[in-house]
């Protein structure tokens, strides 16, 4: 019983110490400066080198609930590090759980502003449930524009 009890107590030790260096922790600059790390990947090595680097869970640019998600000025999923079967799929039309076409509102403040944050609910992929979500975006050139979000709990 005892060796059971440590057992566990060890099990939730490392887990504790374990969960904010695997990204769940994250905040609102974590995003930005995620952000502005992949802009700076994509422009140093090309869109394709790069997306296929956002993809690699457990890197540097895909922690646990903190990914990069690349889109052009069109919706145009171009990769998603948590989703990707959405590559290749235009997203304007997809609505969060409360209506709001979070996709096209991203891409249309992005491209004209060059960067912002927009609120919606979306899945969050370390704990399968809808999620209140914020995500900063980042303009890279005049045709794409990257995103980065946080879950707020």
């Amino acid at each position: 019983m005892k060796r059971m009890i440590k057992a566990h107590l060890a099990v939730v030790t490392f887990l504790a110490a374990a969960i904010p260096a695997l990204g769940f922790a994250t905040s609102k600059d974590d995003a930005v400066a995620l952000a502005q790390k992949a802009v700076a990947h994509v422009k140093e090595v090309g869109i394709d080198k790069a997306c296929k680097d956002f993809a690699v869970a457990g890197g540097e640019y895909f922690k646990g609930e903190l990914y990069v998600f690349l889109q052009d000025k069109n919706s145009l999923m171009i990769c998603h590090a948590a989703i990707p079967r959405t590559n290749g799929h235009n997203v304007s039309d997809i609505k969060d759980a409360n209506g709001k076409f979070f996709a096209k509102e991203q891409t249309a403040m992005v491209m004209s502003k060059g960067s912002g944050w927009i609120d919606y609910v979306f899945a969050n992929p370390v704990t399968h449930s809808m999620e209140n979500k914020s995500s900063y975006g980042l303009k890279i050139d005049g045709e794409h524009w990257l995103g980065v979000g946080v879950y707020r709990k």
